[in-house]
C-alpha cells in the first residue's frame, strides 16, 4: 500500500488543537494544494478566506457551535463556492447571467470547492497536521456571508480548521465496500443491508477512548435525517442570485 493511501485511511477529524499558529510557508503550501485539484471546465469556482480577525472568528465559532476548536487552532479557513468572478465577466460582456444562476452551475461550484478543501486536508495531514470540517457555519449562513463581506453568487459552504493536534480520536469504521460500491447498476439490497456494519459501529462507539455512546450507524442517521436542517439555506441561495432551476 502506498504511504499516501495509508495516511488517508488513518484520517480522523481533530477537535483538540495546540494553540500553535501555522507558518506562512505552511499556509502557502496548503493553499497551493487546494488550488491544484480538478475543476470542471477549469472554472475554479471557489474562494478561500482565512479568518484571522479574532472578533469574526469568535462569532463564527459561536454560530457553528464549535468554539473550542475554531478559536484554538493553527488557522481557520472558510471555503466559498464562488461564481462572482464569472458573473462579473458576463456583465462586462453584456451577457445574461442565466448560465451561472441555475442549479447545475451551483453544483459545479460546490464540487470545485469540496475538491479544493479535500486536497488541502490531505496535504495538511501529510504534514502531520489535523483538520476538521465545520459545516456548522451554515447554522446562520446569511450572517457568516455578512461577516465575510461575500457578494452575490457566492456561498460559504464550510469552514476548515487546520492545526497541530493535541489529541486524536480513533479512526471510525467506514461502510464496507459491499454496501457502497457496485458494478454497472445500483444494488439496492447490498446498499441497505447494514446489520454487520451497525454492529461494527456499535462496538466502536462503546469502546472508543472518549465520549462512549450506545448507538449505531443506522440509529444516528435516522435521527439526523428525521428533521429538516438549516431550512434558511435555500432562501439564502435565492437571495444570492441562484434560481435553483
Amino acid at each position: 500500500m502506498s504511504s499516501l493511501i495509508e495516511q488517508m485511511q488513518h484520517h480522523v477529524s481533530v477537535r483538540d488543537f495546540e494553540p500553535t499558529p501555522l507558518s506562512t510557508t505552511v499556509k502557502q503550501q496548503l493553499i497551493a494544494a487546494a488550488q491544484s485539484g480538478s475543476s470542471s471546465n477549469f472554472v475554479q469556482a471557489f474562494s478561500i478566506i482565512e479568518v484571522t480577525d479574532p472578533v469574526i472568528r469568535d462569532e463564527i465559532a459561536t454560530i457553528s457551535q464549535s468554539a473550542a476548536y475554531v478559536k484554538q487552532t493553527g488557522t481557520f479557513y472558510v471555503f466559498v463556492a464562488d461564481l462572482y468572478r464569472q458573473a462579473t465577466l458576463l456583465e462586462k460582456a453584456g451577457q445574461s447571467l442565466a448560465g451561472i444562476q441555475n442549479m447545475e452551475a451551483l453544483l459545479v461550484a460546490t464540487v470545485d470547492t469540496a475538491i479544493a478543501a479535500e486536497d488541502m486536508a490531505v496535504a495538511a495531514e501529510s504534514l502531520d497536521l489535523g483538520i476538521c470540517y465545520i459545516g456548522g457555519i451554515r447554522n446562520d449562513i446569511a450572517r457568516v456571508a455578512e461577516l465575510l463581506g461575500l457578494p452575490a453568487y457566492t456561498v460559504p459552504l464550510f469552514g476548515l480548521t487546520v492545526g497541530v493536534p493535541k489529541t486524536r480520536n480513533q479512526v471510525k469504521p467506514r461502510l464496507p465496500q459491499v454496501n457502497q460500491v457496485a458494478q454497472n447498476q445500483y444494488d439496492i439490497h447490498k446498499a441497505t443491508d447494514l446489520t454487520q456494519y451497525d454492529q461494527q459501529v456499535r462496538d466502536y462507539y462503546a469502546n472508543r477512548g472518549t465520549k462512549q455512546q450506545q448507538t449505531d450507524w443506522s440509529t444516528k442517521n435516522t435521527a439526523f435525517f428525521s428533521e429538516v436542517r438549516r431550512p434558511a439555506v435555500a432562501s439564502f441561495l435565492k437571495k444570492q442570485g441562484f434560481t435553483l432551476n
